[in-house]
């Protein structure tokens, strides 16, 4: 029986042959490995592919919102103790770069068609020491709203994208999740639809101000060589990384396209009445998402992963315990209100393969086991 990979990360890099090795071995053969031309041509690149004045490349998603925050804080747009308005479904991540800079998260329940954070959930836990908002394409689909995007303008909220699965969604079919707010954080894990060959992330934004102080505090806290006016840390996107991004950033496009087209024969040809697929008659779940994950629910949920496991089918789930329910939260968030939607989510969620390089064999193995379920 053949096995249908979750994601085959080697199919995928072997698919950018010969260019991604070349790319590498000219970096290695030019002697220099951080902050140079390829890292500098990058940030170009992918502030052009997004929309942006300014990217800013670092070592990780995580660094990269993390940087964020502690960028405004420095700045005094922030201070230490505002709160946070955060989705409650959405990898840990997200709320420990609002903790690492002093602020407290405040998780929010999401809507229970569109996976995103619920607006009028976010109406409700507002209150006057909320400063931001991070808002977080969860499994791809850009979760701005025009309702989000009044409510922050006209209380003054800082708005902050957690871009790091949704590289190349769009918001109204026009503007690209990541260029939708005050600065966001991206991620470019080999897992992500834009891709490494290990940790890398970056910041985007049009504020010269928050470039400046990122690109500062990622640099140990110092903009003149051992002259340090803050506590920084070394966040850098290194050479061979960016060589590798910029050998697959063309394509990008073009592979959400197919994950698009999986999507789409999944949410057609999957039926079975025990299985709750995503975007249910939702008309813009196709442009503005880039699946970079195809979430299904489903009860018995562990019980379903083993029998597709069975018939050849990984799966993954995301996320079988919300941040708030972990131990290094349970007992220290300001919770204003129930989440009962982003907890069912975590118990019921089982994440499909879908990648560019999935065979249509494949996609109808997927199908088939996941209508075979009982």
């Amino acid at each position: 029986m053949s096995v249908v990979p979750f994601l085959n990360l080697k199919k995928i890099n072997d698919s950018f042959q010969p260019a991604l090795s070349e790319a590498i071995n000219q970096t290695v053969t030019s002697g220099w490995y951080l902050r140079g031309s390829q890292t500098e041509a990058f940030e170009k690149e992918y502030s052009q592919y997004i929309g942006t004045a300014y990217c800013i490349g670092c070592a990780s998603g995580l660094d990269a919102l993390t940087l964020i925050f502690k960028a405004y804080v420095e700045m005094g747009r922030l201070k230490t103790g505002d709160k946070v308005l955060i989705p409650a479904d959405t990898f840990i991540a997200s709320f420990l770069a609002v903790s690492e800079a002093g602020l407290v998260p405040v998780p929010v329940d999401v809507n229970p068609v569109t996976l995103q954070l619920d607006f009028n959930r976010l109406e409700e836990a507002y209150s006057r020491d909320v400063k931001a908002i991070l808002i977080v394409h969860l499994y791809g689909r850009c979760a701005m709203t025009e309702e989000i995007e009044q409510f922050c303008n006209s209380n003054n909220l800082l708005i902050i994208e957690d871009n790091a699965q949704a590289a190349g969604a769009l918001y109204n079919g026009n503007r690209r999740t990541g260029s939708l707010g005050d600065a966001a954080g991206h991620s470019f894990y080999p897992g992500k639809n834009l891709g490494a060959l290990g940790d890398g992330g970056a910041v985007t934004t049009n504020d010269p101000d928050l470039d400046r102080m990122v690109r500062t505090l990622a640099f140990y806290g110092s903009e003149k060589k051992y002259i340090f006016d803050y506590k920084g840390k070394n966040s850098r996107l290194d050479e061979i990384q960016a060589a590798a991004l910029r050998v697959k950033l063309p394509r990008l496009d073009a592979d959400n396209r197919r994950r698009r087209e999986i999507a789409r024969i999944y949410q057609t040809e999957i039926d079975n009445p025990s299985v709750i697929l995503p975007y249910p008659h939702d008309d813009r779940a196709g442009e503005n998402n880039v699946f970079h994950l195809f979430p299904i629910f489903i009860k018995n949920r562990d019980e379903a992963q083993q029998k597709l496991s069975d018939k050849g089918v990984e799966t993954i789930i995301h996320y079988p315990l919300p941040p708030h329910l972990q131990k290094c939260y349970r007992n220290n968030l300001h919770i204003p209100f129930p989440l009962p939607v982003a907890e069912k989510i975590a118990k019921t969620e089982l994440s499909l393969p879908i990648s560019p390089v999935m065979t249509d064999q494949e996609v109808n193995q997927v199908i088939n086991a996941v209508n075979g379920l009982q």
